[in-house]
């Protein structure tokens, strides 16, 4: 048999790298007649430049950029010909904030003085380098500027002058804005703005009311002068865009592409389009996909969801590995899914979080003695 392997990280655990080469490594224990093609995936998150890396090649370009609390951090991007892929989570990521006492989320109120200034700073690079069209990935943020501190990056100008890059709080006392020298900066350049994310900018499924509390924006206040301080640049901006598609993603960072020129595209569809995905499902037998936890989110624009997507249509089966699976086999295999197996039932807790790579590669094993022929 063919074997697709095209895993998404398992969150907390292993890169989406790691998980395929786990599952491959197992399958072949139990199936070294078969084929096996590891293609790691990702839908724009953390991981998006690993992925995108170990299946194009191309050159990483390493370069220090201004983290969300103004420190420098250290980034990657990779330049394929003139394409740059860039993970906007490695200059504006929740990783890089202080967490609360939950140890989960950042310190409350933090992000309404974050700042994507770093991920501006990475574009402008990538442009440097030699790219026409720049792909971000957008997942994983802890900011909620709606993208003005990347418009400062890239030379916009405000006043007063550090309007755009102390986060919302920031934005809440922007009196004029002026757009074109980032536009001018960008001539020629194609963006494109790789998110599973399709909310607005504003209001009740914006950006800061739905995805403001895990990043410490909880109560209700903050949320609302975050929501009025990303309105009063809107208006300055342009209130249009601020409804289109996937302004709201990735705490409004989208919204700043998308007032440079950019399109959105889903995150997944950009990965598979990259790596040729659809012509790899039709050619296998079988496809394999996974994440750290299935659950209905996994159901809507994941890479879960994505590959399901393309193998029935190729009448090729597709299961799932997963650390959990919170979703029964009824709704499963009216999302395409055949069958879903999780680590946490097949070999136990303790072992799948203390090694995962061995734990999901026994997995593997096992499933692989029902389904190689």
């Amino acid at each position: 048999m063919r074997i697709l392997v095209a895993p998404d990280k398992f969150a907390g655990t292993l890169t989406a790298v790691e998980a395929a080469d786990a599952i491959a490594e197992g399958w072949r224990r139990s199936a070294p007649g078969d084929e096996v093609v590891a293609v790691p995936m990702a839908d724009g998150g953390p991981g998006f430049v690993d992925v995108l890396h170990s299946s194009l090649g191309g050159e990483l370009l390493a370069s220090t950029v201004t983290g969300p609390l103004g420190e420098p951090v250290p980034a990657t991007f990779l330049l394929a010909g003139d394409v740059a892929y860039i993970e906007s989570a490695q200059a504006c990521g929740l990783a890089l904030l202080p967490l609360g006492d939950d140890g989960r989320t950042p310190v409350p109120g933090v992000a309404a003085r974050a700042s994507t200034y770093g991920v501006g700073e990475l574009i402008a690079h990538a442009v440097d380098a030699g790219a026409r069209r720049v792909v971000v990935g957008l997942g994983g943020s802890g900011t909620n500027d709606g993208g003005a501190g990347l418009l400062a990056a890239l030379g916009a100008v405000a006043k007063p002058d550090d309007a755009l890059t102390g986060g919302p709080d920031a934005l809440a006392g922007l009196t004029a804005l002026d757009l074109e020298p980032a536009k001018a900066r960008l001539a020629g350049v194609e963006l494109v703005a790789a998110s599973d994310v399709d909310n607005p900018l504003l209001g009740l499924r914006g950006a800061t009311n739905v995805f403001g509390p895990q990043k410490g924006l909880v109560d209700d206040a903050d949320r609302l002068a975050a929501d009025a301080a990303l309105t009063t640049f809107a208006d300055l901006a342009d209130r249009r865009v601020a409804d289109h598609r996937g302004a709201g993603a990735a705490g409004g960072l989208g919204y700043g592409l998308l007032l440079l020129g950019g399109v959105r595209e889903p995150g997944f569809d950009t990965v598979a389009h990259a790596v040729g995905l659809p012509d790899l499902v039709a050619g296998v037998d079988l496809v394999i996909t996974g994440e750290g936890k299935l659950d209905w989110q996994s159901m809507s624009g994941k890479v879960v969801s994505g590959l399901a997507a393309l193998a029935g249509p190729a009448l090729r089966p597709c299961i799932a590995f997963a650390g959990a699976v919170q979703v029964g086999n009824r709704e499963l295999r009216a999302n395409g899914i055949e069958a879903a197996y999780a680590m946490v039932d097949m070999v136990g807790a303790e072992e799948s979080f203390g090694r995962p790579r061995e734990s999901l590669a026994a997995v593997a094993e096992r499933v692989a003695k029902t389904w190689s022929r």
